[in-house]
């Protein structure tokens, strides 16, 4: 990558902080600082052959846990990035209150994964693309925010969403493609 590109990317994403800042104030650098590396979880997985999404659990600007999809390798219909991030930090901790916690996530949890969140006391949450399909972090459901629920988080889309939105995208086209080749 040339410099030019790189201070242009620094650039793009000071302005985006500093206008995601004016909506949600406890925003701050280090959650851009996870989001990046949940992509790169996210970028891992995809090369496994996992949906890319990658999820990571930070407290006071230090990995407690992260994790990428893994339904495909274990099987498991809750290996959601998000889940497993969850159960990995619970160990760590040695507890399942993650209040003073917050997660990074590539994509908007769905209704399971934002269900564990609240569950989990989780102290905050951002993540990237927005999910128009099964998205409950505000897309068709905003459990994180429903008064019924005895605990609520913050929480702040969007982003880098357009890497988180790339990611998927390559991935199912390239998913599509060999679907399409293989009927031939």
């Amino acid at each position: 990558m040339s410099g030019r590109y790189l201070r242009n990317a620094l650039r793009r994403e000071r302005v985006w902080l500093a206008t995601m800042q004016t909506r949600h104030p406890w925003v701050q650098p280090t959650d851009l600082r996870m989001m990046r590396r949940a992509l790169d979880l996210a970028r891992m997985a995809a090369a496994a052959g996992e949906v890319p999404v990658g999820a990571v659990i930070y407290r006071e600007g230090e990995i407690v846990a992260e994790a990428a999809n893994d339904r495909e390798a274990t099987r498991d219909p809750a290996g959601h990035a998000e889940l497993v991030a969850l159960r990995r930090a619970g160990e760590r901790l040695g507890r399942w209150r993650l209040h003073d916690c917050r997660m990074a996530v590539t994509l908007e949890p769905c209704p399971m994964c934002a269900g564990a969140l609240v569950n989990a006391r989780l102290g905050g949450l951002v993540f990237g693309a927005f999910d128009p399909k099964a998205g409950a972090v505000g897309t068709l459901y905003d459990i994180p925010q429903d008064q019924r629920l005895n605990h609520r988080l913050p929480c702040a889309g969007g982003m880098l969403a357009p890497e988180a939105v790339g990611l998927l995208r390559s991935f199912f086209a390239a998913r599509r493609g060999s679907r399409a080749n293989k009927a031939r």
